[in-house]
């Protein structure tokens, strides 16, 4: 028996974004960590994100960097990116094109920041931007830092370079795989169009 989805549109769209929202939530979910691609001419960059937030009604996807990280650079020149999410279980892949937002110490950061765990805080407590060339192995942290040993407050020094990447919904590419003949649709936001595709 094939799922709602299989040949209905409607359904798709509830079922991707079900699979986002759930990604939120579950940390077990594949959906959690969708590769990010950026580029600017020659440079083509991908990496694994965390998705942070998932806004059906605003078509937006968000996820948290390093103002330092060197995707900041490529984003601010091209705002362009696409994020990529696949569930080996569902045999479900999304290829979602965004176009990025860049926020840092306003609104939308106070906000997610607040939210961002004590322990993850460090990872914005670096003296040296992400992606910086070491003599040796590291975390880039120093050993207070590694063995959680700062307060709250210290915490607070990291806000500077913690980074919100709010990513507006262009389109998104379903692909459902199936024994019986898989299935491929696309979603234009900008044009308000779906269509079927052929896999």
């Amino acid at each position: 028996m094939q799922p709602a989805y299989y040949e209905n549109l409607k359904e798709i769209q509830n079922k991707y974004w079900s699979m986002l929202d759930d990604a939120i939530k579950n940390r077990n979910s594949p959906f959690r960590i969708p590769v990010f691609i950026c580029s600017d001419q020659n440079e083509i960059d991908g990496r694994i994100v965390v998705l942070r937030k998932s806004d059906r009604s605003n078509s937006l996807l968000q996820f948290h960097t390093d103002l330092r990280s060197s995707k900041i650079n490529i984003l601010k020149k091209n705002k362009n990116a696409s994020l990529v999410f696949y569930d080996k279980e569902e045999k479900i892949q999304l290829r979602v094109k965004v176009e990025c937002i860049i926020n840092n110490k306003n609104s939308i950061t106070e906000d997610s920041w607040k939210k961002t765990q004590h322990i993850s805080r460090r990872c914005y407590l670096t003296d040296d931007p992400p992606g910086t060339i070491s003599n040796y192995p590291t975390s880039g942290m120093i050993s207070k830092l590694e063995d959680f040993d700062y307060t709250m407050e210290k915490s607070e020094e990291g806000y500077k370079n913690f980074t919100v990447i709010q990513c507006r919904i262009k389109s998104v590419e379903w692909l459902y795989l199936a024994a019986k003949g898989h299935r491929r649709a696309k979603f234009d936001f900008e044009n308000n169009k779906e269509s079927w595709l052929v896999p």
